[in-house]
């Protein structure tokens, strides 16, 4: 659903809609809308022609619609995603958060990119020339994220990188995970921000402070979606660094930052899902949820909920450089693409009714609008699981005195305790490469999924996606492997040596093209399962996913071995 190119004709027709010498296609009355450059709310009509506003004067329409006082503030912009953990193919994504004001994201494709290479950020590129939403592609940085574990997708170089900037949809240099190859000048690192000096990169730097995130920041790194805390938060921004404020389905760092939200310093704010599944779209919503979560604390700091719809709008924009050009976003300004959001309620983002590029997308049966969605083949992506299911004795880790992960729901960043391996509470982890290396599975131990009677598999397993599963006995966690490993990857919950629940993700183990309703029930239907064998923690499954994620604090397993994220090396699980 895009704007036609820049020529004469269409200028000629936009200056003309204007002017009011010819009727636009749309106005608006009634409303107050968002002046995103004052900050403030101004009431008035909004006049739209063509997909773009072009004025406030009250042009003559073909159509006029009565806003009733309702709130028009810009379309959302999610400043950081990985449509892959939504589990939905982009176009399917598109369509299911569009009608919850999304009308643009940043994505970076890294999780189906360490699975299946280049091929999989080429179908994301592609995918993004025909979405319904403005969709722009972030290339991944380290693909692989460390060499702390095995990938699908070999490793991504900067030469490659170079070849794929050069795509119309490709903006910018993915989160740079890799903070110690950037302090240590590693030659890799160098080269790839050296490609893209220039343009937009991505950072993601969890707790780095002081002259090490000085470093960081001078390599050209501008932005940090991983802040935790609102000094860590204030530091980056002080250096610099925009800070996008993170509300996914497991780590929610809202109610810690919005704080920050002022008048002097909300210029390098914005916010972003990360990681959320369709259980919370559907359920919550998507940047809706962000930032009704955003608004509720606000009220607490007295913070104008101007700022907020700002920040989910024009910050991001202007930060991309998405601001500027014939079809820029961010605003609700002559030029602008009208990506609006109407709202019945601004304290709580209650919406009425969203228009991209103009176009009411409320007038279409819930459900079933496409927008011009053109889904793209994804055989390609598809029988990337090539582990075979273990026997239950590989699953048998050391005893005595362990290592153990720690979680602790609603963050992704883990602790660490030493305990002895039968301890309440502490249960089995193991993680199996899927690549087809045929490895044996690395065996650890967790602490705070709850006393588990059965277990949980994944092939969602951040940032190389191999299998991982939580459980107590052995004999469950082989049967729930074996359910992703036959199905193509997704979800599995066992018990009693039986499937009890489960969902198929063909698509690189990591998304499917079941609509975003089916995937609620089937999520829901996990959560249940998961509950009934004793799990505690309320997002179980991405919970798990990010125990394998060796870049993210303190104490990870991968295929290659539990790994002191601190040290960047693999430790024994026996603690001596």
């Amino acid at each position: 659903m895009n704007i036609k190119s820049p020529n004469r004709e269409n200028l000629q027709r936009r200056l003309d809609a204007a002017l009011g010498t010819r009727e636009c296609d749309l106005r608006i009355d009634n409303v107050r809308w968002l002046d995103v450059f004052s900050s403030r709310f101004i009431t008035g009509s909004v006049s739209i022609d063509n997909g773009v506003i072009v004025g406030f004067e009250g042009q003559a329409a073909k159509q006029t619609i009565n806003g009733k006082g309702c709130t028009l503030v810009p379309g959302f912009i999610d400043a950081h995603t990985h449509i892959e953990s939504s589990m939905m193919l982009p176009s399917i994504f598109a369509n299911a958060v569009v009608k919850r004001g999304t009308t643009t994201a940043i994505c970076d494709p890294h999780e189906i990119a360490n699975v299946v290479g280049t091929h999989g950020i080429k179908y994301f590129l592609d995918a993004a020339t025909h979405s319904p939403i403005d969709l722009w592609v972030m290339l991944s940085s380290c693909v692989p994220a460390t060499h702390l574990e095995t990938n699908g997708g070999g490793d991504i170089n900067a030469d490659t990188l170079a070849q794929l900037a050069e795509h119309p949809r490709a903006l910018g240099l993915a989160e740079m995970m890799n903070y110690p190859g950037v302090l240590n000048a590693s030659n890799e690192v160098i080269e790839k921000l050296l490609v893209f000096a220039n343009k937009p990169i991505d950072g993601h730097a969890p707790l780095l402070c002081g002259k090490s995130l000085s470093a960081y920041a001078a390599a050209g790194i501008t932005s940090c979606h991983e802040s935790s805390n609102i000094n860590e938060a204030k530091e980056k921004i002080q250096k610099g660094m925009a800070v996008w404020i993170r509300e996914g389905s497991v780590a929610k760092d809202a109610h810690a930052l919005v704080p920050l939200l002022t008048h002097t310093t909300c210029a390098s704010i914005g916010f972003c899902t990360d990681d959320r599944n369709p259980y919370d779209i559907a359920h919550e919503g998507h940047l809706d949820h962000v930032l009704r979560t955003a608004l509720a604390k606000s009220i607490e700091y007295r913070t104008a909920p101007e700022l907020v719809y700002r920040s989910a709008s024009y910050n991001v924009a202007r930060h991309y450089g998405l601001h500027q050009g014939f079809n820029r976003v961010g605003a609700i300004a002559p030029g602008y693409k009208a990506d609006l959001v109407m709202l019945d309620d601004v304290a709580t983002c209650q919406i009425n009714r969203v228009f991209k590029v103009g176009v009411d997308i409320t007038t279409f049966s819930s459900g079933s609008y496409h927008l011009d969605a053109q889904e793209l083949d994804a055989q390609e992506l598809m029988h990337t699981v090539k582990a075979t299911v273990p026997q239950a004795c590989e699953l048998e880790g050391v005893s005595g005195t362990v290592h153990v992960i720690t979680v602790e729901p609603g963050k992704i960043i883990t602790g660490r305790t030493v305990s002895q391996h039968n301890a309440k509470g502490v249960c089995r982890l193991a993680v199996l490469e899927r690549y087809g290396h045929q490895q044996k599975p690395a065996n650890a131990y967790v602490y705070g999924f709850g006393e588990l009677n059965g277990a949980i598999a994944s092939s969602v397993g951040h940032d190389s996606h191999n299998l991982i599963v939580v459980g107590d006995n052995t004999n469950d966690m082989c049967i729930a492997l074996a359910g992703i490993i036959n199905s193509g990857g997704g979800f599995s919950v066992a018990q009693n040596q039986t499937i009890i629940a489960q969902l198929n993700l063909p698509y690189g183990g990591l998304m499917s093209d079941s609509s975003p309703d089916e995937l609620a029930k089937t999520i829901e239907t996990l959560k249940k399962a998961a509950r009934h064998i004793g799990c505690i923690l309320p997002e179980p499954f991405l919970q798990l996913a990010f125990l394998s994620l060796p870049v993210i604090p303190s104490l990870k397993l991968t295929n290659c071995g539990l790994v002191d994220v601190d040290l960047f090396t693999v430790i024994n699980v026996q603690a001596s």
